[in-house]
């Protein structure tokens, strides 16, 4: 036992983990260094935060492949096997190209959407071929959706790289569309009027026309007669939001505001109704 103790070259064994060690030490200090960097390149640029954090991706894992080949090239077994490896059949090759065109092409993707930026952290977006959420993430292999029930989807690039993909969040402003039927007794100047007023005094109401339509007169909320339904006549009234969340709060607000307005004026919301007569002989069930 002495003798084998005695032939283990300590000094260099002490030497390969005083090696590993800093070098451990050196990932652990740029993990601390980079996560500040990003931070106060976010502070700074703020609207790049898309395009940064695919950047951070990309350099972490650079760096973190280059320190574990560094760690393998310490470790005699280690590097003895990655040389033969290396230098070994082209097998070996194929079958790990083979292997990474699924992740390579998920690294291209995600450089696209880093580039082009289709969406960007924070937007809302909905794929046609289903999940609708928040964008939270983009990595080098996948891009993080957080659906609006709080669920997380993690979607390949190259997968919403081939998507149609519709980006409620670049829509600004947005255009809301209220409808609501009134009884044909109703005075539809008046049941318009008020639905106008009750949109303008929404604090979410945005002004989006163009000069030209403010010299002509404009108004900012459009209420127009829709359709002479089977018992209602149907309003609709067009009303801008800047973005596609406030929209959605003011419509609900607007559904209720609306209906007590309705209340207090005496102005009638139908609701479906049929007479139903009855010819001698028959009888009602």
């Amino acid at each position: 036992m002495e003798a084998l103790l005695a032939a283990i070259p300590w000094p260099a064994l002490a030497g390969k983990a005083f090696s590993i060690c800093l070098i451990l030490g050196a990932l652990f200090a740029f993990s601390r260094v980079s996560r500040k960097t990003f931070r106060r390149w976010l502070e700074k640029a703020p609207g790049d935060a898309t395009r940064l954090t695919f950047v951070r991706h990309v350099v972490n894992g650079a760096v973190y492949v280059a320190g574990l080949a560094l760690i393998i090239y310490q470790v005699d077994p280690l590097r003895s096997v990655a040389v033969s490896l290396a230098a070994g059949s082209g097998i070996v090759a194929v079958i790990v190209g083979f292997a990474s065109q699924t992740t390579f092409s998920n690294m291209v993707s995600g450089f696209f959407i880093s580039i082009f930026q289709p969406f960007r952290l924070g937007d809302r977006v909905r794929f046609l071929s289903g999940p609708t959420g928040i964008v939270e993430d983009i990595t080098l292999r996948h891009t993080v959706l957080r659906t609006l029930d709080n669920k997380r989807l993690i979607i390949p690039n190259n997968v919403i790289n081939g998507e149609i993909i519709e980006n409620a969040s670049m829509s600004s402003p947005v255009c809301q569309t209220f409808d609501v039927g009134v009884a044909y007794s109703v005075d539809l100047d008046k049941a318009m009027g008020l639905i106008a007023e009750e949109a303008l005094a929404h604090p979410a109401c945005f002004d989006a026309r163009t000069a030209e339509e403010k010299a002509k007169g404009t108004p900012i909320v459009t209420v127009r007669v829709t359709e002479l339904g089977d018992s209602a006549v149907k309003l609709q009234a067009w009303v801008w939001s800047a973005d596609v969340p406030a929209g959605y709060a003011m419509l609900c607000d607007l559904r209720k505001s609306v209906k007590e307005r309705f209340d207090r004026e005496g102005v009638e919301i139908p609701f479906p109704q049929r007479t139903v007569r009855l010819e001698r002989g028959e009888t009602a069930l």
